[in-house]
């Protein structure tokens, strides 16, 4: 796997992460108990961190794209695991989830497979 294909992956992956935590935060704050279904989404989709959420993972899509180009998608399509990784540290360091020990051998397995891939690819 070259620098660039890496980067161009990171990149992408990163920027869903981010994308998903902007979407917690988004639908964090809430509608009235008793608005409509409607209402509550409408609350929802218009909330400025979701809008955020959605540009980021367009933004990480057309890295995604340049990615692909010069990838295999077998060999780049695990590295969306990295994903689970980020999004699990930004829930931890920016929104106070807790760190559970078998999160963190979880995490550990992901990081470990995917280098075990990246020296094979």
């Amino acid at each position: 796997m070259t620098w660039s294909a890496f980067a161009l992956i990171f990149a992408s992956v990163s920027l869903s992460a981010l994308g998903q935590t902007a979407f917690k935060i988004g639908v964090g704050r809430g509608s009235a108990p008793d608005a409509s279904v409607l209402v509550k989404t409408l609350d929802m989709l218009l909330s400025p961190m979701v809008m955020l959420g959605l540009a980021l993972y367009g933004v990480g899509t057309v890295f995604w794209l340049f990615a692909l180009r010069q990838l295999d998608l077998s060999l780049a399509y695990p590295f969306v695991a990295m994903s689970f990784v980020m999004v699990a540290g930004s829930g931890m360091l920016f929104l106070g989830e807790p760190v559970q020990p078998t999160r963190l051998i979880g995490l550990g397995l992901i990081v470990v497979g995917l280098l075990v891939m990246a020296r094979g690819g």
